[in-house]
């Protein structure tokens, strides 16, 4: 075949492209395993961190979390146990798609220095795209002790915020319910929250909508953890 016709440049590029995406298939599927185990550490990583388990290593995620966490439960929306349905293998992303009734809700219960904790997992909305966390509980199921929050897509120095150390660490000792032991939540509120307010927390200043989208979140996911709470 003559090297300089359309027709040789054209198989040539076919076979080059072709190469190219095999190789890049198999790093994709070779790494997948890795990928996956990362993954699944950084989650273990995130949910110690809420009860202050942290400083761990992604190889010793699984020692640590298995040392701390005494439950995984799938929860109903009428507060129930699923015993089918393993919480860790449970995609937010995904699950809040369902009905609310087809929905299951993970929840961990953790033992740390004698006490017990209840950390929830998050999942909502901010400006550009998906937020998420996680926040535990004391064992009066009221009081938070730790939050965590992740985005996709904020905006550095804006609603991307929520992932430091000053904005997570005002929601520790709120509560989420009131004196009548109402549930009423944690909002981040504009302009920042009153002095011994033990539900509102400082919104981030031009983050607004961020701001909001988390205390969506936690109202949101919270609320389906309420009969299970009532009942135990």
């Amino acid at each position: 075949m003559n090297r300089n016709s359309n027709a040789y440049t054209f198989i040539f590029a076919i076979i080059i492209v072709t190469i190219i995406a095999g190789l890049l298939a198999f790093t994709a599927t070779s790494l997948k395993p890795l990928q996956d185990t990362n993954v699944k550490a950084e989650k273990m990583q995130n949910i110690l961190g809420t009860i202050g388990v942290t400083g761990i290593s992604r190889e010793d995620a699984q020692a640590e979390f298995d040392k701390y966490i005494t439950k995984r439960l799938a929860l109903t929306n009428q507060g129930t146990v699923d015993a089918k349905t393993d919480a860790f293998k449970i995609g937010l992303k995904n699950e809040i798609k369902k009905s609310e009734d087809e929905q299951r809700y993970p929840l961990y219960v953790a033992e740390k220095e004698g006490e017990t904790f209840y950390i929830v997992p998050l999942y909502g909305a901010g400006l550009w795209d998906a937020i998420w966390g996680y926040i535990a509980l004391a064992s009066d199921q009221n009081t938070i002790v730790g939050a965590n929050f992740d985005h996709k897509g904020e905006t550095p120095g804006l609603g991307a915020e929520i992932t430091t150390d000053w904005f997570q660490a005002q929601f520790t000792g709120k509560k989420i319910l009131d004196e009548s032991n109402n549930f009423v939540s944690v909002t981040a509120v504009k302009g920042g929250a009153k002095a011994g307010d033990d539900h509102g927390v400082d919104a981030i200043s031009g983050g607004t909508i961020t701001s909001n989208g988390v205390s969506n979140m936690i109202e949101e996911r919270l609320s389906h953890y309420l009969p299970y709470f009532k009942n135990n």
